[in-house]
């Protein structure tokens, strides 16, 4: 289909509609500032002009200063008015004015013809005489009121004109109801469907869409309608737009996008007349699609908050939105796509079949997803032999597809500063390491103490996880602050996980208290380093006692929050007694008791393994997979150590460009949300 634009039909680009190749009309743009700028310029002559005007002086001076050779140029009317320019000025008016440009008047009382005589006879042989005839009177007289003529011009032409053509018939401010929308051809995105990945099922129902538009026949043969509207819902950086700009890419239609906040204005009303125009405009370009980024800032449940009424501004575009969407005249041709991550704020009327007919889900990509979205962004970028992007892609749990892309990118910008011609693994590792958790503050200062507790917090942690055979396998360990944390134990999932196993649950409680439980053992005192240690395992406990039935006493009942209650309930109640509340508490409170001293047990049994591990960090500072395992055999390790912070200040001075290598980080993580 032909390109769309805002201009006339049959004309493109400023050019007859004969495919081009007629004559080039003149631009009315153009020549209104041509105009525009002539106006001015005539305007800033004719008021220079008016700035030299004239003083009225007494004919006796005049003649005066015409016989002493003063006057440099004089004009002689038939009606006896005499105006020059005097060659000095000459003090007027009781000596407070200074006259150079003169008029005077020759009184009707004595003869013009001797005073002219006069004139000729004493002026001096310098002086500029020339007779003005009457006939220029008028315009002498219509030449004051021009500069006012185009003011007044100006104001109409280039003012109300402009308004009014642009408002349309709603008058000057009528512009406000007008849509905001952009219109997308193929010609103008470079984005397919082979540039998105990872949510293989959320493509193929878009390409569904994308079919009917181009082959309508094909679905209408069997009676079928196509959804009138199709909701994307998704986490934040799944690629609900980047799906969106595919199916303008795709097809060969109009597609009008328009964010929600877009519709909402200042003034009461603007938002349903901007739906009603953006509908008019798609349905005079039909088939076309009409694309809403976030939906939720005006589709918001009704009648949910306390400024809700009749009157508000949401609530008149929503409900301007729901008439255009399936009301009495319903275009099929006209397909709406939305976007969301707050599904469950919309109103129930918008999202009933026969509006949004069919909600997509774009969920976070798995292992496969994941590598084939890191795939699609190492296109552009240099690869070096060592890159492992299946192993970056299982390291990565619970990463969008936007956390992804900025992982490259950022890969590429550590690259780049390190003078490397190509992006290793290291540079990707610590990429992921510095989008999930922060740049590593290795110039922190730390004191001696605190440095030696989260060493055995760590080396705690990591030797609960090592013999915990049901936890996620260990992958790094180090000391090194990252953003918020002082030190950090990451794992490398086999997986990526759906459901939670009582086992992994328990595993996963106890590697949270080792931390704890080593400070306790090795140095005698106890920091706030484990605080959220203790806010995981609570929060696992209470979902494993409360929602998932791991409890005996309480059984196979669910005692979690009533999700299909309103969202704004002021009463507080709680769908269970207060004994039962007792219960859960004791039966969290008693789990983690138990979890927590068979934790204390398993490292007694091991202390000579904590201590180990604790005491290589503090000397090498970050510890992978290998040196953890030959630590727990009982081996020793041969590397040089860490070098202090002023040593290896001056040693990276020393080697510039070149960047020290950064940490592997890959496999961590916060625990997942359960549920």
């Amino acid at each position: 289909m032909a390109e769309q634009n805002s201009e006339r039909p049959g004309r493109k680009n400023g050019r007859s509609a004969n495919n081009g190749n007629g004559p080039m009309r003149f631009s009315r743009g153009l020549f209104g500032w041509f105009l525009f700028g002539a106006l001015c310029v005539a305007l800033f002559v004719l008021l220079s002009n008016q700035g030299r005007s004239a003083s009225q002086v007494d004919l006796g001076v005049v003649l005066n200063e015409i016989e002493s050779g003063n006057v440099a140029k004089l004009v002689i009317s038939d009606s006896g008015e005499l105006k020059g320019e005097f060659a000095t000025p000459v003090t007027v008016g009781n000596g407070q004015q200074k006259v150079t440009h003169f008029r005077s008047t020759i009184p009707s009382g004595p003869a013009v013809t001797p005073i002219i005589e006069r004139v000729l006879q004493h002026r001096d042989p310098k002086l500029s005489l020339k007779a003005e005839s009457d006939q220029n009177l008028l315009l002498n007289v219509l030449i004051p009121f021009i500069p006012w003529l185009l003011v007044f011009g100006f104001i109409y032409f280039f003012v109300f004109r402009q308004l009014r053509n642009s408002a349309g018939a709603g008058g000057m401010l009528g512009n406000f109801g007008r849509s905001r929308h952009k219109i997308t051809s193929k010609e103008h995105t470079n984005v397919t469907f082979d540039d998105v990945a990872g949510i293989e099922e959320a493509k193929e129902e878009v390409m569904e869409i994308v079919e009917f538009l181009k082959n309508p026949r094909k679905f209408q043969r069997l009676g079928g309608r196509i959804p009138r509207g199709v909701l994307l819902v998704g986490e934040p950086g799944t690629g609900k737009t980047l799906l969106a700009k595919a199916i303008a890419g795709e097809a060969d239609v109009p597609f009008f996008s328009i964010s929600g906040s877009d519709f909402v204005e200042m003034f009461v009303g603007v938002g349903a007349s901007r739906v009603r125009d953006l509908f008019k405009q798609a349905k005079d370009n039909s088939p076309c699609i009409i694309f809403l980024d976030e939906i939720d800032a005006v589709g918001r449940r009704r009648g949910s908050g306390f400024t809700s009424g009749g009157h508000d501004e949401r609530e008149q575009t929503l409900n301007a939105i729901l008439v255009e969407m399936d009301g009495f005249e319903t275009n099929d041709q006209v397909i709406v796509c939305a976007a969301t991550n707050r599904v469950d704020v919309l109103d129930p009327a918008l999202t009933r079949p026969g509006r949004f007919d069919r909600q997509i889900y774009v969920p976070l990509p798995d292992i496969k997803g994941r590598l084939d979205i890191l795939k699609v962004h190492t296109r552009k970028v240099k690869l070096g032999p060592n890159v492992d992007l299946m192993r970056l892609a299982r390291a990565t749990p619970g990463f969008s597809g936007a956390d992804l892309a900025a992982i490259i990118n950022e890969a590429a910008l550590h690259a780049t500063m390190a003078g490397k011609e190509f992006i290793e693994m290291d540079d990707l590792e610590e990429a992921r390491d510095k989008v999930r958790w922060g740049r590593a503050r290795k110039s922190r200062a730390i004191d001696e103490k605190e440095k030696q507790m989260i060493a055995y917090h760590e080396a705690g942690h990591a030797v609960v996880q090592w013999l915990e055979k049901d936890a996620d396998p260990i992958h790094k360990v180090t000391i090194i602050p990252r953003g918020q944390m002082g030190g950090a134990t990451f794992s490398l999932p086999e997986k990526d996980r759906v459901a939670y196993s009582r086992r992994w649950c328990i595993a996963t409680i106890k590697t949270c208290f080792g931390g704890r439980i080593a400070e306790e053992l090795f140095c005698g005192d106890i920091h706030t380093g484990a605080a959220m240690d203790i806010r995981q395992a609570t929060a696992l406990a209470r979902h494993m006692v409360a929602e998932w039935g791991m409890s005996e006493r309480l059984g196979f009942v669910y005692y979690g929050e009533d999700e299909s209650r309103p969202a704004l309930d002021l009463g507080g109640s709680r769908p269970y007694s207060e004994e039962t509340a007792r219960k859960i508490d004791e039966e969290v409170s008693g789990l983690i008791d138990r979890l927590y001293r068979e934790t204390r047990q398993m490292l007694i049994d091991n202390r000579d393994r904590v201590d180990a591990l604790a005491k290589a960090l503090l000397k090498y500072e970050t510890l992978d997979l290998a040196d953890i395992d030959r630590i727990m055999r009982g081996d020793h390790l041969t590397r040089p150590p860490v070098p202090d912070a002023e040593q290896d200040k001056s040693r990276r001075a020393a080697v510039a460009p070149a960047a020290p290598r950064p940490e592997v980080n890959l496999g961590g993580g916060p625990l997942p949300a359960p549920g």
